[in-house]
């Protein structure tokens, strides 16, 4: 499956809200050295129960706005 995430870094607390097929990623890690986008794929892998090499970041790694396909 193919989503829509909005990634926003650097909050106090790492929370995923789930939207029909647009999710928004919520996260401590700031977006330097793509640390931002490790956790967004720790976060997605434990909530769908897929292993991290299975979420692709497809579009948008270095935006805010990014398409995310989780193979299951």
């Amino acid at each position: 499956m193919i989503y829509e995430v909005k990634v926003t870094p650097g909050v106090k607390k790492d929370e995923i809200i789930i939207e029909g097929s647009h999710i928004t990623v919520r996260t401590t890690k700031h977006p330097t050295g793509g640390e931002a986008n490790e956790a967004v794929i720790k976060l997605l892998s434990k909530h769908f129960h897929a292993a991290k090499r299975n979420i692709i970041i497809k579009k948008g790694n270095t935006s805010r706005n990014k398409l995310i396909e989780i193979v299951v």
